[in-house]
């Protein structure tokens, strides 16, 4: 029951965090929310897709290695 209790408070942290990131992209995702400018016309439009899935799947990818790396527990390799 200790354990639980001292592990409560970043739990309630985490999901916080979740649901206010999924509000922030509902949000974010509304129609209308893609055309701040008010362009007619395909040919003014830059198609920054690529580049945002690009850069939030590297991004992605970096997090996830430095947490993997500073999780690992200690070499043992050096002891003899």
């Amino acid at each position: 029951m200790l354990l639980l209790m001292d592990f409560l408070p970043s739990i309630f942290l985490f999901l916080s965090l979740l649901a206010v990131m999924i509000i922030h992209l509902l949000f974010l995702h509304q129609t209308g929310s893609n055309n701040p400018l008010g362009v007619k016309r395909e040919t003014d439009k830059i198609p920054f897709h690529p580049y945002f899935k690009i850069k939030d799947l590297v991004g992605f990818l970096v997090i996830l290695i430095c947490l993997v790396l500073l999780t690992q527990p200690p070499s043992t390799a050096l002891t003899t």
